[in-house]
């Protein structure tokens, strides 16, 4: 097993420069996240590491050896695609076993490794089957086993689960965290489902245009996002966000919104604020309740409002109704009925909310 450090990585496609001087330590054993939307320079981090792409400046280390200059196949990691990429033409048993076969290994060796494998993954019965006879999910079983049998210091994934349906995304989520149990081995994954990040990292690295915004546990980045973008980026529903200005009334700071609202800034935030500074103020779904079916923070804003939209989920209900002319999400857990046009009171919980200064996007 080894750990993995990027030391001022760039990578340039033209005149493009997609990953910018990034900076990157990942433990051994850790299970690693990059998350972020398409064009951040995600995939383009995960292909460096591996060997797929080089790297146009910086250094990659595994363990204790600077890989730039190595193959793919010499930096003994391996790679799990989104389409599998299993031969059609052999069993499984000869898919698991190709890549030891080819690099001259023993048979019974080969064997031990492929049941061993098989066993952690649990695909002892389909040894036999060609991959057009697996479902999705056996496919993606055996694309991980595939990635086993090596041993390597780093297993690297790259949206494993983005063809699969959403029943079978959330199995498979739990399959690969046990894999992470079972193998004790550094994980790097990537992927652009912040719910994906949230229940499979250790830490989650959340990037946007090529550089990294924020590192931190699923928690921390939760909690205390850094920057407006990873605000809204973690979490769902997405946090509502409002934006503002801050003005002085009676020696305390207020937050008046483009819709003429005028909303307290919070007690905690009262030092960190100025007259005049924009900014832009969030909250999540949860942290605005309707008053009829919840507690009053002991610290809130009361807001009145109708229902645009109501979506009963079982265990919570979804509540979209406007903040101004703003439509935001209230995240109510009592299991009552609520339709669309009831006016609701509100009650915004001021010690959960998050400012955020409109010119630099970070948090107050």
């Amino acid at each position: 097993m080894a750990k993995v450090t990027l030391e001022k990585v760039s990578k340039f496609y033209g005149n493009v420069e997609a990953v910018k001087k990034i900076d990157l330590e990942i433990t051994d054993n850790e299970f690693l996240v990059l998350v972020g939307p398409s064009g951040c320079g995600k995939s383009s981090t995960l292909r460096m590491i591996a060997g797929l792409e080089e790297i146009d400046e910086g250094k990659i280390i595994i363990g204790e050896k600077t890989v730039n200059e190595l193959e793919p196949r010499e930096r003994n990691v391996s790679m799990v695609f989104q389409n599998y990429a299993l031969y059609p033409h052999m069993t499984v048993e000869e898919n698991l076993g190709f890549s030891l076969k080819i690099a001259g290994m023993q048979k019974n060796d080969i064997d031990k490794r492929v049941a061993e494998a098989a066993g952690i993954l649990d695909i002892d019965e389909f040894l036999q089957r060609k991959p057009a006879q697996l479902s999705g999910g056996q496919r993606q079983r055996v694309a991980m086993g595939r990635a086993i049998v090596r041993r390597p210091d780093v297993f690297l994934f790259d949206e494993p689960l983005s063809n699969l349906d959403a029943k079978l995304r959330n199995q498979m989520r739990t399959e690969i965290k046990r894999l992470h149990q079972k193998v004790k081995t550094t994980i790097v994954y990537v992927t652009h489902d912040q719910v994906e990040a949230m229940t499979l990292a250790d830490r989650i690295v959340i990037m946007k245009d090529g550089i990294i915004e924020q590192i931190g546990t699923p928690l921390e980045l939760f909690e205390t996002p850094a920057t407006k973008f990873v605000a809204t980026f973690i979490g769902s529903p997405s946090m509502n966000m409002i934006s503002s200005t801050i003005k002085k009334d009676q020696e305390k700071y207020i937050m008046i919104t483009e819709d003429g609202l005028n909303i307290p800034v919070p007690k905690s935030k009262q030092d960190v604020v100025k007259e005049g500074q924009k900014i832009s103020f969030g909250f999540r779904a949860e942290d605005i309740v309707p008053l009829k079916f919840g507690n009053k923070p002991s610290q809130s804003w009361g807001h009145k409002s109708k229902v645009n939209l109501s979506e009963p989920l079982g265990t919570e209900t979804l509540i979209f109704t406007n903040f101004g002319k703003i439509e935001i999400v209230s995240r109510m857990f009592t299991p009552e009925l609520v339709r669309a046009g009831d006016e609701l009171d509100f009650a915004l919980n001021l010690e959960r909310t998050y400012l955020f200064d409109d010119e630099t996007g970070k948090a107050l």
